[in-house]
Order: structure tokens, then sequence, then C-alpha cells
């Protein structure tokens, strides 16, 4: 990884599967509407890793994250509904599924530390 952050990796890989399928629901299926919110969820969460990797503070970079984990769970949602609205196969939802879960699993951790620290340093 070369020192990179796992979760920008992780968040930015995710983007690029995200504007795939962005890219086969306006191609394939013309389907405009939720093709767009997908795409703006979806790669939104790396935006907001970058942004929070840049925070002006503790308190900053908690509220980046929390962002991020709003989006993730947005993605989450318009994911299910892909699925259930057969947009998505199968194996691409159980993928992009697991990894936004997986993303999410991060960033709380992630919180969790910083929150933790910042009570630390409180005391």
């Amino acid at each position: 990884m070369n020192g990179e952050n796992i979760l920008q990796v992780k968040t930015f890989e995710f983007a690029i599967s995200i504007v795939n399928v962005y890219k086969k629901m306006l191609h394939e299926d013309k389907e405009y509407a939720l093709s767009r919110q997908v795409l703006k969820s979806g790669t939104s969460v790396g935006a907001m890793m970058r942004e929070a990797e840049h925070a002006e503070s503790r308190n900053d970079f908690i509220h980046k994250m929390m962002i991020a984990q709003k989006e993730i769970n947005e993605i989450i949602y318009w994911l299910d509904l892909l699925f259930k609205s057969d947009y998505l196969k199968e194996e691409v939802y159980n993928d992009l599924s697991q990894n936004a879960k997986s993303i999410m699993l991060l960033i709380t951790k992630s919180i969790s530390t910083a929150k933790n620290n910042q009570n630390r340093q409180k005391q």
C-alpha cells in the first residue's frame, strides 16, 4: 500500500465500481434519475475521506468522517433498491454491498477512535 490510508484506497476503489455501475445503468438500462443518485452518493464517500485527511482540527475530522458515514449508509440503501428493482445482478450487488458495509465499519471505527483520542486529550 506504500503508506496509503486503507480507508482512502477502499473508498476510491469503491467509487470506481460505482462509476462502472453508473455507466452501465446509463448506457444499457437507459436509467437516468437513479443512476445519477447512485453516482453522487457512491463517489462522495471517497471525496469526504480526502477532505477528512486535511481536516483543520480533530472536530473537523470527526465531522467529515460522520458525513462519510452517512453517505456510505445512503449508498447501501441505493444498492439494496437497485438490486430489488433488478438493476443490479446478484453477484455485483453482493460485492458492492459487502464493500460498502466493510467501509462503514472502518469509518465507524475511525470515528470512535478519533472521539476517544479527543476525550483523552481533554483529560
